[in-house]
């Protein structure tokens, strides 16, 4: 069986009506884009290939291998081509798609062909550039100089290319760039276009090209969602078998797609995503998009797992399918995260019920204890805000919210530090708790002084409640909740977490 490429689907390759596609229409790079690896591939190269079969962008990728070592010469080695599974749940049933996608052109290595890279800038069609460099990525790096090729960071690598194109183009405002950052960090534009203009000016590039940076470049916040899992490697032979041919950088992902970027609705006519039928959503203010992910698929993640890992459950799938842990999770996300929100009600639950179905996806293996590491940051960014919020409009704790604290404490349960791991217990077998090492020997000491009483609960949760650095503020003051966490506390641990949710829902 032959490899993917262009030769190879001209010479008459049988495909699947699902992958006839035409592989060798011309067409301009329009797509500058910094990240090989499978979540652009499964997200935005993907949209490009959706845009470009309904004749609505008509443009191509060049990929920018950010770091030395990379994939884009398996890339390259099949003309820019790879295959893409989509599979998933959507108003319950089971939908299972593939493309041949064939919207990136060609990749570059600006590590060894630097030349090439540079020599991108001068085409006069680039007009977007997109990256996931990671959540290190969009960072300032000391180091970087203007005349490294390239510099190591990729602001460093973008500020040099802009500074060639600002050159090429004698400073044109229409050659500037719609630059749309993908890196899971707030305000993603924002950072990547202070360090751009931090580096133009150690570099001391001149106030003319300051000026064109702000004025002709569009540094847009953007918010991206969806689970791509990447190249499925236990299912590789039968898929395979399914598509006829070999390809080494095949990709798998979710159904579900979105895509929030805050800008001016006039570059929206430029990226016709939503002509083509994609759930991409243009807006002047993402915040409350922000804040609905990371209360409800975030939160629902840090209030539920903690709990069902204690349960017995290993995966995110064994929760949705246990009706108790289902109930659980439903009751926080409809009946005490989705009332403090400020976005439309059916908005919102439209959204739930599609974290719902991601959730029980039975392609996706999500293994709870990997959602674990790092709860306790978790806990005050995705589901605390929510408590204080639900208690500020109620008057009264929410239920399975407050539950989640108790069983965050006895997940920490461990009276040993092994490896960098605090060593917990489950059904009599060990497990490792991951977390910043202050947090662990905090929770360490607190719990080898326990001595099994309610008294002896109270007083711990009391403690780490009190503990300002973990949660910003002294969570003992939100009235009962100290108590309230305390019973949760002991009820777990003496009657059993199966038990103690029963009672909660």
């Amino acid at each position: 069986m032959e490899t993917l490429s262009r030769e190879l689907v001209a010479s008459g390759l049988q495909l699947n009506e699902d992958l006839k596609v035409s592989v060798d229409k011309e067409l301009p790079e329009k797509v500058l884009q910094f990240g090989e690896g499978n979540f652009l591939r499964g997200f935005v190269d993907w949209m490009i290939h959706e845009m470009n079969k309904k004749e609505l962008f008509n443009g191509k990728v060049v990929i920018v291998q950010p770091l030395s070592g990379g994939m884009v010469d398996l890339l390259n080695k099949q003309d820019g081509l790879y295959t893409l599974f989509l599979r998933g749940l959507q108003n319950g049933e089971i939908v299972r798609d593939k493309s041949l996608i064939s919207s990136v052109s060609t990749g570059i290595n600006p590590y060894t062909e630097f030349d090439k890279y540079m020599k991108c800038a001068e085409n006069p069609e680039l007009r977007v550039i997109i990256s996931n460099t990671t959540e290190a990525g969009i960072a300032y790096n000391p180091d970087d100089r203007f005349q490294d090729a390239p510099p190591a960071s990729y602001p460093g690598k973008l500020t040099v290319f802009l500074y060639k194109r600002f050159e090429i183009f004698n400073a044109d405002p229409a050659k500037g760039f719609i630059i749309l950052p993908c890196e899971l960090i707030d305000r993603n534009g924002d950072n990547l276009k202070r360090i751009v203009l931090q580096l133009a000016k150690e570099w001391q590039l001149g106030n003319n090209f300051i000026s064109w940076l702000n004025s002709s470049n569009h540094f847009l916040n953007t918010l991206v969602d969806r689970i791509v899992t990447g190249f499925p490697r236990d299912e590789y032979e039968s898929l395979t078998e399914e598509i006829g041919y070999h390809d080494h950088v095949l990709d798998a992902a979710e159904i579900f797609h979105l895509w929030v970027i805050e800008g001016d609705k006039k570059l929206a006519k430029e990226l016709p995503f939503t002509e083509a039928g994609l759930n991409v959503i243009w807006t002047e203010d993402m915040a409350p998009y922000r804040t609905r992910k990371v209360r409800i698929l975030n939160g629902a993640h840090t209030m539920t797992v903690l709990a069902a890992y204690l349960y017995g459950k290993e995966t995110v799938k064994e929760c949705m399918d246990d009706p108790v842990l289902r109930l659980y999770m439903n009751k926080g996300i409809f009946k005490e995260i989705i009332p403090t929100l400020a976005l439309p009600e059916n908005e919102l639950k439209e959204f739930a019920t599609a974290v719902a179905e991601r959730f029980a996806n039975p392609f996706i293996k999500h293994y709870l204890l990997s959602i674990t590491l790092n709860s306790t940051s978790k806990y005050k960014t995705r589901v605390l805000p929510s408590i204080l919020e639900y208690v500020a409009k109620n008057g009264k704790l929410p239920e399975v919210l407050t539950f989640s604290m108790a069983a965050l404490l006895v997940f920490y349960r461990g009276t040993e530090i092994r490896g960098n791991a605090l060593i917990g217990n489950r059904l009599g077998n060990e497990y490792e708790i991951k977390d910043e090492l202050p947090v662990l020997e905090m929770f360490k000491s607190l719990w080898s002084q326990y001595d099994g009483s309610r008294e002896g609960a109270a007083k711990l949760v009391q403690d780490v409640l009190s503990r300002t650095e973990l949660w910003g503020t002294d969570l003992n003051n939100i009235q009962g909740f100290s108590s309230t966490v305390s019973s949760y506390l002991y009820n777990i641990i003496y009657k059993g977490v199966n038990e103690a949710i029963k009672e909660v829902i």
